[in-house]
């Protein structure tokens, strides 16, 4: 019988790390497979684009596989400059990190101590909560108004010893964004000891006027904003994990302090710079989104479901009783979906949109499963 490994109780770690509840991600296929003994599984519970890299980004990858035995470019020079022209800011004000909530956590241990605090919507994305707490600041939480971040509601929720203010747009989990006009008249007001982070994970799917750009209309405006962006959704590079932040130089100097030495590997570099600037594919792929999620919808509400209107790759479906029962249902007839107990709702789920193969698919799981419950 081999020796019991030496345990420490709780009292040795910090306490802020104790209370924290770990961010818990979307079910993999291989799992769900192996787990049911299903051959045939899809997965539309993380937001991820349906497609696979850019061709070009297929290539790169394939190249980088010559040079694995060296570190990557610590600094990820050309991707940051890649960058830095595709939004026409200098290089030292885009900083790099995995995935878009890499920067969240950057942003986090730069910025936070015990006793500051964040302002964030909720339900939204759990990493505003979870990176903050860890460090031992304070997060203040505000109740959406009609699935939609309450602006006024996260002025007024802003102390003295606010330092963050987090806009997830559009959010995840429920789709729904706040228009220009009302971003315009937040930024008007927001104190100015505030940094606040616009989240635009989901930039790409979206086309229509009231919909900022917030790098252009509120960066270069000089307001106190940094903006975060990522190569995970509609790039098909969420396995690589490439995202960014665009800001003040300052700000961005500060992520690269305690950015972790050769963070994004040699693949995702090259893939994520060989992605930059393929307008026509990004526009394909939007508008398959678009038919995708109208096929969603139509899908749900014909099985009596009501889910809330969405301009990302992804539905929120508030369903008014818990949701596991229907997550396992669905995950015995080889759908995964999101439960949302992590994203603070405990009554919803969230769905992604796939290929139009993997809707079909869908459609059929979910009638079985309703018809069967």
């Amino acid at each position: 019988m081999s020796t019991p490994l030496a345990e420490l109780d709780d009292a040795f770690f910090r306490a802020c790390v104790a209370a924290l509840t770990p961010y818990q991600p979307g079910k993999p296929v291989e799992d769900v497979q192996r787990e049911l003994g299903l051959e045939r599984v899809i997965k539309l519970a993380s937001n991820e684009g349906p497609f696979g890299p850019f061709p070009a980004a297929h290539e790169a990858v394939a190249r980088a596989t010559r040079d694995l035995n060296r570190y990557p470019d610590g600094g990820s020079f050309t991707l940051h400059s890649a960058l830095a022209e595709r939004h026409g800011v200098a290089r030292e004000e885009v900083t790099v990190g995995a995935g878009a909530d890499g920067c969240i956590d950057m942003l986090s241990q730069a910025i936070l101590e015990a006793g500051d605090e964040v302002v964030c919507g909720w339900p939204s994305f759990p990493s505003y909560v979870i990176y903050a707490s860890k460090l031992g600041a304070t997060v203040r939480t505000v109740p959406l108004l009609e699935q939609r971040y309450d602006l006024d509601g996260l002025l007024s929720a802003v102390t003295e010893r606010t330092k963050l203010v987090y806009i997830c747009h559009p959010n995840n989990p429920t789709g729904t964004m706040n228009s220009a006009d009302e971003l315009d008249r937040y930024f008007e007001l927001v104190p100015e000891h505030v940094l606040t982070v616009i989240d635009q994970a989901y930039f790409e799917y979206i086309d229509r006027p009231d919909y900022p750009d917030a790098v252009e209309r509120y960066l270069k405006a000089g307001h106190r904003v940094i903006v975060l962006r990522t190569f995970s959704k509609i790039y098909g590079l969420a396995g690589l994990r490439v995202g960014y932040a665009v800001g003040p130089r300052s700000v961005c100097a500060s992520l690269a302090k305690v950015r972790r030495p050769f963070d994004i590997t040699t693949p995702a570099q090259l893939a994520a710079i060989a992605s930059v600037g393929d307008g026509t594919e990004i526009a394909r792929r939007r508008a398959v989104n678009t038919e995708g999620l109208v096929r969603l919808e139509s899908v749900l509400r014909e099985h009596g479901l009501d889910p809330t209107p969405s301009v990302g790759n992804f539905l929120f479906v508030e369903t008014g009783e818990d949701t596991n029962a229907l997550f396992e249902r669905l995950l015995r007839a080889g759908v995964i979906v999101r439960p949302l107990v992590g994203f603070g709702s405990t009554t919803a789920i969230r769905i992604s949109v796939g290929t139009p193969e993997e809707l079909d698919f869908f459609a059929a799981a979910l009638g079985h499963v309703l018809q069967t419950a």
